[in-house]
C-alpha cells in the first residue's frame, strides 16, 4: 500500500521570555518536538525567528502564554510577537498554555544530568509547550 501522501508540516514552538527566547522544532510526521535553541531577546530576535522560520519550512507557530485565568484585557508580549509572525511571515498562529512549562523542562534537564541548566531550560520549555499542543490536536 502506498504511503500517505500528505505533506509533512513543520512546527515551531516558541518558550517567549524577556532575555531569551527558547525554541523547538516538530513535523506532522514524527509528531516529536526537539529542542532547537535560543535566541536573544534584542533588536535582532524578529528578524533571527523570521530567519529560522523559512530555513526550517515553518508553517504553524505555536507559542507559549500564561493561563488565561483572571486575565485583564492585555495582551501578553508572546501574543504580540504571534500577531507580528501572522502579519509579516503570513503564518498560522496558536497558543499553548505554558503553566508550569519552565519547572518541568528544569526537573527532565536535571533529570538529564546536565549542570548549565539555565543554559538549555528555555529550549527545553518550547519544545515541552510544543509537545503538549501536539497530544491535544490529531496532525
Amino acid at each position: 500500500m502506498p504511503k500517505d501522501s500528505t505533506k509533512t508540516k513543520y512546527y515551531l514552538g516558541v518558550d517567549y521570555g524577556e532575555s531569551k527566547i527558547g525554541l523547538a522544532i516538530a513535523d506532522s510526521e514524527t509528531r516529536i518536538a526537539f529542542a532547537y535553541g535560543v535566541v536573544a531577546n534584542d533588536k535582532n530576535f524578529l528578524e533571527n525567528i523570521l530567519d529560522i522560520i523559512k530555513k526550517e519550512k515553518i508553517e504553524q507557530v505555536i507559542i507559549g502564554i500564561p493561563a488565561r485565568i483572571n486575565r485583564k484585557e492585555t495582551a501578553y508580549a508572546g501574543e504580540k510577537l504571534g500577531q507580528y509572525l501572522e502579519k509579516t511571515a503570513k503564518i498560522a498562529v496558536e497558543y499553548q498554555d505554558e503553566m508550569y512549562s519552565t519547572k518541568i523542562a528544569r526537573e527532565n534537564l536535571k533529570e538529564k544530568g546536565l549542570r548549565d541548566i539555565n543554559r538549555f531550560d528555555d529550549a527545553e520549555s518550547a519544545r515541552i509547550i510544543l509537545n503538549s499542543w501536539m497530544e491535544k490536536r490529531s496532525l
